[in-house]
């Protein structure tokens, strides 16, 4: 799986025009699942997620969680983060996981996320034309793979 977090002040997910989710300051995670992901990938990026340190302490240095922050995350699926631009200009989505994986271990990330951080995680909706707004803060900005593991 892969992930990227951007810290933000506040982000939002419009569907056919309508506003589905929305958070002030926190994380808009966009959410990426490959052929071959496991459970064991999503529960590692969740635990990444929630206790990752970017967050400014009383000295404006990045030294807190997110839990720490008391902010929120909104979780968007994204599968062309398995983009693959080896050959050509068009990128091929081959490894991107089909529906079967994919949307268990989506709902997966966004429910333990929820739970290491004792609120709602805010979502998309897997495979749905989206609109997608935030703005970054800081700008901060963070890609993670389990598969590389950092």
């Amino acid at each position: 799986m892969r992930i990227v977090i951007q810290r933000v002040t506040k982000a939002s997910v419009t569907i056919d025009g309508q506003l589905h989710s929305t958070i002030g300051p926190g994380m808009m995670v966009l959410v990426g699942v490959r052929e071959g992901d496991t459970e064991d990938d999503m529960r590692w990026l969740a635990q990444k997620t929630v206790n990752l340190r970017i967050f400014d302490d009383e000295q404006g240095v990045m030294n807190r969680s997110i839990i720490d922050a008391g902010g929120e995350v909104l979780a968007v699926s994204q599968f062309t983060l398995n983009a693959s631009t080896k050959k050509g200009n068009r990128p091929s989505y081959i490894h991107a996981a089909g529906h079967d994986l994919a949307v268990p271990l989506y709902e997966a990330y966004c429910d333990e996320v929820a739970q290491l951080l004792g609120k709602e995680t805010k979502r998309g909706v897997f495979g749905a034309e989206m609109q997608v707004a935030l703005v970054n803060d800081g700008p901060v900005t963070i890609i993670i793979d389990s598969r590389l593991k950092e």
